[in-house]
């Protein structure tokens, strides 16, 4: 007969935050190209306006103009991409992580985290530091392309880590 002790091992709740950080990380990266992505078919912005990462850059007085490199003949701002990159790594940390001990956050597979991103960022902190419009004074196609892109980021950093914790052991 089992005793009390290796009941209560067996059916607490694992926390590993390792395999959680790793995921966060992988799914960070990958949801980021996701994104990406999705501004293709949907533009996140009117034309010539410049992206919220670029606006940053210059607020903090780097020169974002500068910050290129040419890849198959296209020119490339890499401090944009590091903003985006860095953002979205971050995030997928914070996400993976909290799922570990909070796990309302994955509400909706992650889809609830991202929208809370959405709004937190494009209707407060990017409007209130100059970077980007008031969400009221853009067009619905911008609304749309911002809510689709990060629900698919966040679901693509739910699904790498429900793969990467689910092929962990447990303990």
């Amino acid at each position: 007969m089992a005793s009390a002790t290796s009941i209560q091992a067996a059916t607490a709740p694992r926390t590993d935050y390792r395999s959680a950080a790793i995921a966060g990380f992988v799914g960070g990266n990958l949801s980021s190209f996701v994104k990406w992505g999705s501004e293709i078919p949907f533009p996140p912005r009117e034309a010539g306006r410049i992206s919220p990462p670029f606006a940053i850059l210059k607020a903090v007085g780097l020169d974002a103009e500068a910050m290129t490199y040419v890849f198959t003949g296209h020119v490339i701002n890499y401090g944009v991409a590091l903003v985006h990159q860095g953002f979205s790594v971050f995030f997928g940390l914070l996400y993976c992580l909290l799922a570990e001990t909070v796990p309302l956050v994955t509400l909706g597979q992650g889809l609830a985290f991202g929208l809370v991103i959405t709004l937190l960022f494009h209707a407060v902190l990017l409007p209130l530091g100059g970077w980007a419009p008031q969400v009221w004074d853009i067009s619905a196609q911008e609304v749309f392309s911002e809510v689709l892109g990060h629900l698919l980021w966040a679901w693509t950093i739910e699904i790498v880590r429900r793969a990467l914790l689910v092929a962990q052991p447990d303990s």
